[in-house]
């Protein structure tokens, strides 16, 4: 198993969720869109703070490479942050189109966000990071949230 393995993973569950949480937002169901909602900023945050804390230090670490690909992760993440908290506004007050505009956007810059971080950026962990009990830590730490 390669050390990102885990975060791939990740980013198919949190996927998931978000489906689930726009579908039922979409539908009217504010109740079971704010459960599955909820879910979905701390699965999230579980994996920003999994890359921000963990992998991408371990990165800079290995590479010297401080101000370049995690950095802009780091920056996308921020963004992130950002739109779920329109979206949970739209939430709290049952404006599905706030919150179906912050999720549309959402959904874009996570696409995008993820491509890059599965094509390019753990790869290139994979190869600094070689041989490393990271990717155990990281599983632990995404089953835990």
């Amino acid at each position: 198993m390669s050390i990102t393995t885990p975060l791939f993973q990740h980013h198919k569950h949190c996927d998931d969720i978000f489906a689930d949480a726009e579908s039922a937002c979409g539908n009217g169901d504010w109740e079971a869109g704010g459960k599955l909602f909820a879910l979905l900023q701390s699965q999230l945050e579980a994996h920003f703070s999994s890359e921000e804390e963990l992998l991408f230090p371990a990165f800079e670490a290995a590479t010297g490479m401080t101000s370049g690909p995690t950095e802009v992760m780091r920056g996308e993440h921020r963004q992130m942050r950002d739109l779920l908290g329109q979206m949970s506004s739209g939430l709290a007050e049952r404006d599905g189109d706030a919150f179906s505009g912050a999720a549309e956007t959402l959904l874009i810059l996570m696409q995008q966000h993820n491509m890059k971080e599965e094509n390019i950026l753990y790869p290139m962990c994979d190869n600094a990071l070689g041989a490393s009990d990271l990717g155990d830590n990281l599983a632990q730490r995404l089953k835990a949230s």
